[in-house]
């Protein structure tokens, strides 16, 4: 008696991974060299000087919003606030 295949198994963030591009909701990032240079970049200039946190209240619907453009950039939220600041800063 021949044994059945095995099913593959995976996990619910490949199976969103996997609907999400068969779907067409795959957004290109463009050439992957020019964004890690320009999120190096980032990286470095929020790293460099002396920190100092802080702690802000914003509206709940705001913070999803700003994790959800995060999440589409790669990067966590609070580093996104950081740029979004640092490059209104700078003009």
């Amino acid at each position: 008696m021949k044994r059945p295949e095995p099913k593959p198994i995976i996990s619910d963030d490949e199976r969103e991974d996997y609907e999400a591009s068969e779907n067409g909701e795959w957004v290109s990032v463009g050439d992957i060299e020019t964004q890690r240079a320009l999120w190096a970049e980032i990286a470095r200039a929020t790293l460099d000087g002396k920190r100092r946190r802080i702690s802000i209240a914003i509206p709940e619907r705001d913070l999803a919003r700003l994790k959800t453009k995060a999440a589409e950039k790669g990067m966590p939220y609070q580093t996104l606030i950081n740029s979004i600041l640092h490059e209104y800063i700078e003009g």
